[in-house]
């Protein structure tokens, strides 16, 4: 499942790409800052970035992301005319969208351009940790602990889903909070320690060693993935 960074300041189109793309089975980050962004880049397999920031020029975020690395970038802006085009894509994009757009669109350009990129992830099965105690099936959004189905909310499941991820990787509580409500509001991260409590205790004695905390950090998976076979 590929990691979308949706980069818009406008929180309303930031919602409807969201929802469009995890309808398409894929994983979202969202930020209306270009700051946030930057930080935000290790957990993205692909950006759809807005020029118009409030804080950071588009164009200078692009160019920060392209000096960074190969990451596919599709440009999303109310910047229209051939000239704006032809930039963005000297500067490094992939693709040029403009608004107003179809939100079905930017879903398909999405697909095309990780089509286009090799060795991006692809999950094709049930996928299991510290040797098969865990398994998690993305496609059918279910995990198992020693065989057992586990009976988790939506929000659970986002937070288990979110750190079997990229297991040993400390996720912050920020990035929690935003892959698992979709929504940037400062209110809600301390929250997600009572959502973590919750699904530990659905996880059993061993709970707090299959979700660990890192002190000051955030919290991370504590099995280690198994090779696939």
């Amino acid at each position: 499942m590929a990691n979308v960074l949706v980069v818009e300041d406008e929180r309303d189109i930031r919602d409807v790409l969201r929802r469009y793309l995890e309808r398409a089975g894929f994983s979202v980050l969202t930020t209306g800052s270009g700051a946030e962004a930057l930080r935000l880049l290790a957990s993205a397999d692909l950006v759809i970035l807005d020029l118009g920031l409030p804080d950071i020029d588009g164009t200078d975020v692009l160019r920060e992301i392209h000096a960074l690395g190969n990451l596919p970038v599709i440009v999303l802006t109310a910047r229209s005319s051939t000239d704006d085009r032809i930039h963005g894509l000297e500067l490094g994009a992939d693709d040029y969208v403009t608004k107003p757009f179809s939100p079905a669109e930017v879903v398909l350009r999405v697909q095309a351009v990780l089509h286009r990129y090799s060795g991006m992830p692809a999950v094709t099965g049930p996928v299991t940790y510290g040797n098969k105690r865990l398994r998690i099936d993305e496609g059918e959004h279910k995990a198992w602990l020693d065989g057992v189905l586990l009976d988790l909310t939506p929000t659970e499941w986002g937070l288990l889903a979110a750190v079997t991820a990229a297991p040993g990787r400390v996720y912050s509580r920020y990035e929690l909070v935003n892959r698992v409500r979709g929504y940037e509001y400062a209110g809600y991260e301390r929250t997600i320690d009572s959502h973590v409590k919750n699904l530990r205790r659905k996880l059993g004695a061993d709970g707090a060693d299959v979700v660990e905390t890192v002190l000051g950090v955030g919290y991370r998976l504590g099995l280690r993935q198994d090779d696939a076979r």
